[in-house]
């Protein structure tokens, strides 16, 4: 069973709103319900083996959502990235944090901090975290476009591989499964490169509720699949 572990995850937390309002709490309490589930799913990951994360936490549409919920997650990340416990626990378990996203999109004391975290775990190498904020999957293809035609990379330079070196992913393996909870059975413009060829597994629980019990559903799941590239060949 080890070695069917997934190496990389991509995790799409969804729900915590729905959550919420089945419940009769406000919708920021469903977020912060989904935050500290967080916490928990990463301990699982790191116990468990696998060596990447990679989460949605805000995508580039969720900036249309009312300005009151935008700052209040936009809080959750500054305090989970800033919390002396929490910067001591990525230090402990040898956690590398990387932000990919639109940075210059946040204010600039959450661009502080992700600066701040960025640097303080550059050097770690047992486990890496990719945290989505105000990312878009095609907004990443579309930058690396552009950042390929400012550098004139020659025509025949230019294949999957280069393209892939300057996605916001860079330098990372592509994912081998991609876990979404909520019920919801779509990719909602996330990581589109990366994920071509992952294994997808849909967890009908809204996120709050998610368990290691279910990650372990999800690893069943993945550890039964025989992974194909291009068709059922």
């Amino acid at each position: 069973m080890k070695n069917k572990i997934p190496n990389h995850i991509v995790l799409f937390p969804d729900g915590n709103r729905r959550w919420a309002k089945q419940k009769g709490l406000p919708s920021l309490k469903g977020h912060l319900k989904g935050h500290e589930k967080f916490k928990d799913f990463l301990t699982w990951c790191q116990e468990k083996g696998v060596k990447i994360v990679t989460v949605f936490g805000f995508s580039t549409e969720n900036w249309k959502r009312s300005k009151k919920e935008v700052n209040y997650l936009m809080s959750l990340f500054k305090k989970g990235l800033s919390e002396k416990k929490e910067i001591e626990k990525f230090q402990k378990a040898g956690v590398k944090v990387k932000i990919i996203g639109q940075k210059k999109r946040l204010s600039k004391s959450l661009q502080k901090v992700i600066s701040n975290i960025e640097e303080l775990t550059k050097n770690n190498k047992k486990f890496y975290l990719n945290l989505a904020v105000s990312y878009g999957g095609r907004w990443d293809i579309v930058q690396a476009i552009k950042r390929i035609i400012k550098e004139k990379v020659p025509v025949k330079k230019i294949n999957e591989d280069l393209v892939g070196s300057f996605l916001s992913t860079a330098g990372l393996s592509a994912p081998d499964l991609v876990i979404r909870a909520g019920g919801e059975k779509r990719l909602s413009n996330f990581v589109l490169w990366q994920s071509a060829y992952s294994e997808l597994y849909f967890c009908p629980k809204l996120w709050p509720d998610f368990s290691e019990k279910d990650l372990d559903k999800a690893f069943q799941d993945y550890a039964k699949r025989q992974r194909r590239y291009g068709g059922d060949a």
